[in-house]
């Protein structure tokens, strides 16, 4: 039986979201430290935030030769042009899985926020804008890895998170960073988290602040507050080696006292925890992820899923318990195809040897499709249903008429993903009973099989939730239709369940 949900408070916004910053898109990352979960486990959630297709990826392991090498950063079409790169690539990489998208102006597709790899390092990428003047100072041609190639090299050569945070840290000494502007990563696994802060400016610059058993952190924006001046002398601090003494000679820091990245480095006009992004601030969203501690999974995934959070902006949803002492094919992580405001929650292990079709890339929302015709070689992939799609129809509909559609919705999205919860248990001890018998090829089958059928069904729910909610609305209201000609957005609120656009109108199903 599930506890209650303690309300998120909301809070309107000061001025709109793309007014506080350049980029076009965004993401949410929540960490939850173990003494604080009831598994007595890391718990992390987020979603991505980008316009374009997202699709679902496994990529394997892969040893390579001593002369390959990697393309990173960004072209001279990004905000802050750029030009790319060749760095060289690692003698092994490993299985990771992630949510690619297709779409960010200036940077190679396909984009990754991050996800899990067969270690358990679990990576989110967060934006995190810096104050104007080191964005004015940042050189053209930019160059060196940008956020994305920063998540795709962290889940293909970090075996903890530390790791991970000292990865970055060496790519941007060795290589540079491109930038749109300042982003954060937030780093995971057994046993801590980490916040990464990686700045524009183009002088080497970047913070990085431990998480920890007890702590509590959500970024939307990303944000590092009070950190020591003597950071080299501390395990839970890491940085550039002029982190403090750049500050000093551009006037942003005196030399004595606190020091606050994000006051320092940060945007000007906002505060770190309480600005007010959306409908809620970060704090708000911290203190009610501890009023639910000991949390679970299930609540994990009800906050990522929120309303006031999880829109037609929201890419798809992820929730991962990073256990100790777990074998490389029983890593594990939640992922919803789209926002999971409309879609369920699908469990995926690394051991999973293929992704459904119906989950891999389409060209909805992809980047050229309104330009170019299909290549053959995707033609049976293109041909089958496509989960991003099917579940935006489930959002479309059901956001029509939120206080009418959005409870039965949500109970249903729940009531699925308890089935998956039930299954769990005998799922898990067999595959981890077939590896123990040396039967991992077999354990890779039920773990696919399983995963692939979750899917499948995920699919069939949301078949029968467009029909029930077209024919809803067609025989009470008649399905409204479109006063104006352009279907894009026109600046105004995009596609969410509150109830006329109302944060404190409250919701059946909050």
């Amino acid at each position: 039986m599930m506890r209650k949900r303690y309300p998120l408070k909301p809070m309107m916004l000061a001025v709109p979201l793309l007014a506080l910053s350049p980029v076009a898109s965004a993401s949410y990352a929540y960490y939850v430290g173990k003494n604080l979960t009831d598994e007595g486990a890391v718990m992390i959630g987020g979603t991505g935030e980008e316009v374009s297709s997202h699709w679902l990826e496994i990529m394997p392991a892969e040893d390579h030769s001593a002369d390959d090498t990697v393309s990173v950063g960004v072209t001279a079409d990004a905000g802050i042009p750029g030009e790319l790169i060749d760095i060289p690539q690692a003698e092994h990489t490993f299985r990771y899985l992630s949510m690619s998208y297709s779409d960010y102006e200036g940077f190679p597709a396909p984009l990754t926020n991050g996800g899990i790899n067969e270690h358990g390092v679990a990576v989110r990428d967060v934006w995190a804008t810096n104050r104007q003047e080191l964005i004015d100072m940042t050189e053209t041609p930019q160059q060196g890895p940008q956020y994305s190639d920063l998540a795709r090299l962290v889940l293909e050569r970090a075996e903890t998170a530390r790791e991970g945070v000292e990865l970055i840290g060496a790519l941007i000494d060795q290589h540079g960073y491109s930038t749109y502007g300042g982003n954060t990563h937030l780093i995971a696994d057994e046993n801590e988290g980490w916040v990464v802060w990686e700045f524009a400016g183009s002088q080497g610059l970047w913070a990085a602040e431990r998480l920890g058993d007890d702590d509590v952190r959500v970024l939307y924006p990303g944000y590092i507050e009070d950190f020591p001046v003597d950071f080299e002398n501390d395990p839970d601090y890491m940085g550039a080696d002029n982190l403090i003494s750049f500050a000093e000679e551009q006037g942003w820091y005196a030399g004595e006292g606190d020091f606050n990245v994000f006051d320092v480095y940060g945007r000007q006009d906002t505060q770190a925890r309480t600005g007010g992004y959306k409908y809620m601030s970060q704090a708000d969203v911290e203190e009610a992820l501890r009023d639910l501690a000991p949390i679970t999974e299930r609540e994990m995934m009800a906050q990522v899923r929120d309303h006031r959070i999880a829109d037609d902006e929201a890419g798809y949803g992820q929730v991962a318990t990073l256990k100790a002492d777990t074998d490389a094919d029983m890593q594990q992580i939640w992922v919803a195809p789209t926002g999971s405001l409309a879609a369920p929650f699908i469990p995926w292990w690394l051991g999973v040897q293929e992704v459904p079709m119906e989950y891999g890339q389409h060209r909805y929302l992809s980047k050229g499709a309104a330009s170019t015709f299909l290549n053959p070689d995707f033609q049976v992939q293109e041909a089958s249903d496509f989960a991003g799609r099917r579940f935006k129809q489930v959002m479309y509909l059901m956001c029509e008429q939120p206080d009418r559609f959005h409870a039965s919705v949500t109970e249903l999205l729940e009531g699925f993903e308890q089935d998956s919860f039930d299954d769990l248990n005998w799922v898990e001890t067999s595959a981890k009973t077939l590896i123990d018998q040396g039967k991992r090829d077999e354990a890779r089958q039920l773990l696919t099989f399983y995963s692939q059928q979750r899917a499948d069904d995920a699919l069939a729910l949301g078949d029968t939730l467009v029909d029930w909610l077209n024919a809803s609305l067609e025989l009470r209201d008649q399905r409204r239709r479109p006063e104006g000609v352009l279907p894009n957005d026109q600046g105004g609120e995009t596609v969410n369940c509150l109830v006329d656009a109302d944060p404190d109108k409250p919701s059946d199903a909050q």
